[in-house]
């Protein structure tokens, strides 16, 4: 029987290019990017720039990989594929921030969300060494779409506390006025009855409420969160980033993150993981 051929009216399929850390028991770090983007609909690429031993009971050592490997791997893929957005995570090192940061400059048309992960919800092990901070907030931040913090990392690039909402409001503006287009601190570890995340685009604040689900601790939450945003930016109709697409991409990527928030799996050890049973409202075809 001969081969069938590929139909040739088929859409060209968006990529993201992930670049972070590789987490062996799959719940955070790429392998929740990679989830995250077939979630949105888009081929996901990866490119490990730290190494961890970890699982779902926590991180127990990081090892950053040389700068010149994390980026051969991501310049090949930016040289050949249908890279419609980049992800960045995990880092690792302040030479990794640096040589990341010089690649992204070269490809300003690529949308880059901006995900911070300095150390692990649970565990010792550092993701982002302490030196590199001045790099990540000098030289990356500048360079993002949007920039997603937790409240412990928005204070450590504002250089203020953050604990409540209002806080979480000067901390998005302060890092905002660092150089990104946009970002989006989580409410996750705020007080309130209500978990509120605090998104400042083009100098305009929202408050993105949503209902605090008690449940056992997930891990991955932000990566996934990050990624899915990215993913849908991936499939938008046009190179340039509007603000109103941008806010429709956090609003959907908040949506189906809380969904997969309440269905988390148990795979095992102390914490859950985020996973999805398939593309998730997609969008138009562009």
């Amino acid at each position: 029987m001969p081969a069938r051929q590929a139909d040739p009216k088929l859409a060209p399929m968006p990529c993201v290019l992930a670049i972070g850390g590789l987490d062996p028991g799959g719940g955070a770090g790429l392998a929740a990017d990679l989830r995250a983007f077939a979630a949105a609909g888009a081929f996901g690429c990866a490119a490990i720039a730290v190494l961890t031993v970890q699982s779902t009971a926590g991180l127990r050592a990081a090892r950053a990989l040389p700068a010149r490997d994390v980026v051969a791997q991501a310049a090949e893929v930016l040289r050949h594929q249908r890279v419609r957005a980049v992800k960045v995570g995990a880092l690792g090192s302040d030479a990794n921030v640096r040589a990341v940061a010089r690649l992204l400059a070269k490809h300003p048309g690529v949308p880059l969300v901006l995900d911070t992960p300095m150390t692990a919800t649970r565990g010792a092990a550092r993701l982002l060494a302490a030196r590199a901070i001045a790099a990540l907030r000098d030289e990356l931040v500048p360079l993002a779409t949007l920039v997603t913090v937790n409240a412990d990392e928005a204070a450590v690039l504002a250089g203020e506390p953050v604990r409540t909402v209002g806080e979480a409001h000067d901390a998005a503006l302060a890092i905002a006025r660092l150089g990104a287009a946009a970002v989006l601190v989580k409410g996750g570890h705020l007080s309130g009855a209500s978990a509120t995340d605090v998104l400042v685009v083009d100098g305009e604040v929202t408050e993105l409420r949503a209902r605090r689900i008690a449940a056992p601790a997930v891990h991955g939450t932000g990566c996934t969160l990050a990624s899915l945003v990215a993913g849908r930016l991936a499939r938008r109709a046009t190179a340039r980033v509007e603000s109103a697409t941008l806010v429709d991409a956090v609003r959907w990527a908040k949506r189906v993150h809380h969904a997969a928030l309440v269905r988390a799996a148990d795979v095992g050890g102390a914490m859950r993981v985020l996973v999805f049973a398939g593309p998730a409202g997609l969008p138009a075809r562009h």
